[in-house]
């Protein structure tokens, strides 16, 4: 293919860095149109303030994400990816319990959850 740089997206971590700018650019956005203005823009239609950022490691298939949350001064507008990744996150519980509960041994399941998360999850916390 003509322009395709080997390997480039091959890896994980290539991967994981091209979804936190992904996902910091989409919050970024998120806030701004929750706001009604950009960084620094004065206008009347603004609803409220940006009050610096917070740090969250968000766990994903293709390893961690170290995400800037941008805050505002009235605590609103959290942004929807969350919401989507609770849901994800909620499954993902789900389905372990439902291993566990089918007679699936907890090493077992950690390894799963290992190959689908990159997050290795201890015995106890499985069981």
């Amino acid at each position: 293919m003509k322009g395709h740089v080997p390997g480039l997206f091959n890896e994980d971590s290539h991967r994981a860095e091209l979804l936190t700018t992904l996902y910091s650019q989409m919050l970024k956005a998120q806030q701004t149109q929750y706001l009604g203005a950009l960084p620094y823009e004065r206008t009347s239609e603004r609803k409220g303030y940006r009050n610096g950022s917070q740090d969250r490691t968000i766990y994903t298939r293709v390893g961690e994400l170290n995400l800037l949350i941008p805050r505002n001064r009235d605590g609103d507008g959290s942004p929807d990816l969350f919401a989507r990744m609770q849901r994800s996150d909620q499954a993902l519980v789900q389905a372990m319990m439902e291993l566990v509960v089918n007679g699936v041994s907890t090493p077992k399941v950690t390894r799963i959850t290992e190959e689908l998360c990159s997050v290795s999850f201890s015995k106890a916390m499985v069981s």
